[in-house]
């Protein structure tokens, strides 16, 4: 793999810009969108919500963190997730005694030609699936930091632009679980989003029994979308219009966590932006070309929730599993903030009246007058 380095991380290719010709319309993007969640759901069942989400943050150019308890099928959606696209795909183990160079790559000596080759690591992939990133030390979690931001690597000096699009989708337990490194609060905020799988209902256990019986089924599904299709995706929806009271309603969510009395971290301002880009890629899987407030309550627990550090006071009981308190705590904010109703939280992007603010709504509701 021959790699030219780059001294500047100006210089790095990025993805064109929403203008460019290539991206796909809507109703394609649909398309490929419900064939991509089919191809899916033919090995995990019965977690459309999940295998929805686990795309949404594809499109949006992020990264995903998928926590639950063992063998609930984390590593199952995220291999079945990057079979469905024709791109370049590198997995790492995550184990106590994993390397930093293990993950990034490592010059080697090459005495024939006498000077350093790079010999690049199973990061540069345009989808990177880290198994079980909390059973590695602290200092090889760190190595996906500047992959992750800036989408380049940095090796003795010399700096490797990765291919776009460049996704990365880790796996954990619980850090209740013995062997486990807790993420620190800068690497999870470079995720976009965090979900968990949950266990089966007895109806999807059954039929895992019977299609699971004689093999996998993730050995039987093939790529269904291209790399070049996922990249005009992508433009696509990076060009889904987002109002301006759409925006003051996600910036006043996020402001919210940093104010309440039950959190003592609340969430940065790349949330804000991942906000916006999940709800604008989610918009795009409906078929809208603008966002809802809608596409913001339905995506704010899972890109805020791994963000937030709850106090000692509201954690009381919880000890360490803090994810259902979070959510609550989430929610409870969407349920006290005003949402933008009428013409301010469409999608026209002309002069529009004053936005009518009501006091507060019930959660999950259409934020329509």
């Amino acid at each position: 793999m021959n790699l030219k380095p780059t001294r500047s991380s100006a210089e790095l290719a990025s993805v064109p810009s929403a203008d460019d010709e290539s991206a796909v319309d809507l109703s394609e993007l649909q398309e490929a969108g419900r064939a991509i969640m089919h191809n899916v759901e033919t090995v995990i069942d019965g977690k459309r919500e999940a295998v929805k989400i686990a795309l949404t943050v594809l499109l949006a150019e992020g990264h995903l963190l998928i926590e639950d308890v063992p063998g609930v099928g984390k590593t199952m959606l995220a291999k079945a997730l990057a079979r469905s696209v024709d791109c370049t795909v590198g997995r790492i183990q995550f184990t106590p005694d994993l390397l930093p160079s293990d993950v990034t790559g490592v010059s080697v000596f090459n005495q024939a030609e006498r000077r350093f080759e790079f010999k690049p690591g199973p990061v540069f992939a345009n989808i990177v699936i880290g198994d079980e990133i909390n059973r590695a030390s602290p200092k090889t979690q760190s190595a996906l930091l500047e992959s992750m931001e800036e989408r380049q690597v940095t090796v003795d000096g010399v700096t490797y632009p990765l291919a776009l699009p460049f996704t990365v989708i880790a796996t954990q337990n619980p850090i209740e679980m013995e062997g486990t490194y807790a993420l620190p609060e800068a690497q999870r905020d470079r995720f976009m989003a965090r979900i968990s799988m949950g266990y089966p209902d007895s109806k999807s256990e059954l039929a895992m029994l019977d299609s699971r019986d004689t093999g996998s089924p993730l050995a039987l599904i093939s790529a269904v979308v291209s790399g070049d299709t996922l990249r005009d995706m992508m433009l696509t929806a990076r060009a889904v219009f987002a109002s301006s009271a759409v925006k003051e309603y996600a910036v006043t969510l996020v402001r919210a966590t940093r104010d309440d009395r039950d959190l003592r971290l609340g969430a940065s301002p790349r949330a804000t932006l991942q906000l916006i880009r999940a709800a604008k890629a989610q918009a795009a899987l409906d078929g809208r070309d603008y966002v809802l407030p809608d596409d913001i309550d339905s995506l704010a627990v899972a890109v805020l929730g791994h963000r937030l550090v709850p106090t000692s006071r509201a954690l009381g009981h919880h000890h360490q599993n803090s994810g259902p308190l979070i959510d609550d705590i989430v929610r409870r904010i969407l349920a006290d903030t005003p949402v933008p109703v009428g013409l301010g939280a469409s999608a026209l992007p002309v002069s529009m009246p004053p936005v009518r603010i009501i006091p507060s709504r019930p959660v999950g509701s259409t934020g329509q007058s």
